[in-house]
């Protein structure tokens, strides 16, 4: 983080100092775990389901920061008191931003898909200056300006994932790093529970859009017919990418090798290269596509592009993790997150990945989140879908996923093709028992599920 001194940020965070030098400066990283706090730094005193931050700032003073931004004052320890600390590390978040004039932001949002484009701009990016992202998908009210407060003066890209639950989060994000380019994604059913329809969604992810500064672009998916239509809010330009024969982004050719990483030829700015990507799965063309369009708006050329996403890795975790066991087993942990657009794309990857291997197929799969009153609908159209695909073997875990199991059963899954366990032990039990070599697993569900641990026990010496 750029230096910023107590005065100026109590001033951008209309707070109180209290036991805290005016002119201290705050030239280290901003936290708001104290295990993280070093030196210069700043603590934001969070509350928390099982902790309260402000218990912490003794400790975090002890290791050094400057400051914390707390809601009430600590006795003996310097602190900035604001009446909400979440929103006052929003608002220092964009005093810093405001101060770094040379920085061009990326902002981008969609359905699913979000990490992991975030991941492939950060990468195509880095090779160019200095560039910032988030670890994962820090892309909410905290995570966002934590990882903007990350940029310096000598930071040339920021590249911001935005997460949203509610119309309104991401122009709040978008006030505290104005991007240069927007980018959507897609519109699907991630959170349509909060949001109660996909028509809601749009209007959520197109602030995204509203938001591009003067002399900015615009990146739309020409695929999903409400991105497209999002052209319409916004006076900047507008570049689009997908299958359909007007986008201004294209790929042809695709093929998936044996671990179902896609190869295609790239077509972009009138040029043609080839493209083998290195993450798993067809639904990363799309991806990838989204990421070449974002960063030739900001200057790379068309022969960066192609040669950047070939060598593009995945960098966050449990997301189309491939990892073959000693025994020859392949286990594909795509736990971290899961909704219907997610899901039907990890299958296909899975039966791609199988066929060309000539192995059996096995899908675990848990419940998905905040589906709302398509919660039976969405589940039982996966399990259909399993079937439809010709997934060997389907194994639902817990109760809320059990739609699924009763899909797969009603479009004709006989025998035990299809099994229902209740818990994590009972899969593990089940897959230990009956797994044969040369078997591919994907494991995928929503993140407050847990089954990562499930993936991660299949993978040890143990569960063969």
């Amino acid at each position: 983080m750029i230096g910023v001194r107590c005065e100026e940020i109590a001033a951008a965070v209309q707070g109180e100092l209290v036991g805290v030098d005016p002119g201290a400066v705050v030239d280290g990283a901003v936290v708001t775990d104290s295990r993280e706090a070093v030196p210069g730094g700043l603590f934001v005193a969070l509350p928390g389901e099982r902790v309260d931050g402000h218990d912490f700032v003794a400790a975090v003073t002890e290791a050094g920061v400057t400051v914390s931004l707390t809601t009430r004052p600590v006795e003996g320890f310097p602190c900035i008191v604001v009446a909400d600390a979440q929103k006052a590390l929003g608002d220092l978040a964009a005093l810093v931003i405001s101060r770094l004039p040379d920085l061009t932001i990326i902002g981008l949002t969609g359905s699913s898909g979000k990490t992991s484009t975030k991941d492939l701009i950060a990468q195509l990016l880095a090779p160019y200056g200095p560039t910032v992202a988030a670890i994962g998908s820090q892309n909410n009210e905290i995570g966002h300006p934590r990882t903007a407060l990350k940029a310096d003066l000598s930071t040339r890209f920021l590249v911001a994932e935005m997460g949203a639950r509610h119309v309104g989060d991401i122009t709040y994000l978008c006030r505290i790093t104005p991007p240069k380019v927007g980018l959507v994604l897609n519109v699907g059913h991630s959170h349509i529970g909060e949001f109660g329809s996909q028509d809601a969604i749009a209007v959520a992810k197109g602030e995204l859009i509203e938001a591009v500064r003067p002399g900015g672009t615009a990146i739309l998916n020409a695929d999903d017919p409400r991105v497209a239509a999002m052209a319409d809010r916004t006076q900047e330009a507008v570049v689009t990418w997908g299958e359909s024969a007007g986008a201004d982004v294209r790929a042809a050719d695709v093929e998936l090798d044996s671990l179902g990483r896609p190869g295609f030829t790239l077509l972009i700015g009138g040029e043609e290269h080839a493209v083998q990507l290195q993450v798993v799965g067809e639904h990363q063309v799309a991806n990838a596509l989204a990421a070449a369009a974002a960063v030739q708006a900001v200057g790379l050329t068309p022969e960066q592009i192609a040669a950047g996403l070939s060598k593009a890795t995945a960098a966050s975790k449990w997301r189309m993790e491939v990892t073959e066991r000693a025994d020859g087993v392949t286990i594909i942990n795509d736990a971290y997150n899961a909704n219907p657009e997610s899901v039907r794309a990890a299958l296909k990857a899975l039966v791609a990945i199988g066929r060309a291997r000539k192995a059996r197929t096995w899908a675990v799969l848990g419940p998905m989140g905040e589906l709302g009153d398509s919660h039976t609908e969405e589940h039982d159209g996966i399990g259909r879908l399993a079937v439809r695909l010709d997934v060997q073997r389907l194994l639902v875990v817990g109760e809320e996923a059990r739609p699924i199991h009763l899909g797969a059963s009603l479009e004709g899954s006989w025998g035990n093709e299809s099994a229902y366990v209740g818990t994590m032990d009972e899969a593990l039990e089940l897959l230990g028992k009956e797994l044969q070599q040369g078997d591919v697993v994907l494991v995928k569900a929503s993140r407050y599920v847990g089954l990562d641990k499930l993936a991660t026990a299949l993978l040890k010496e143990d569960a063969q």
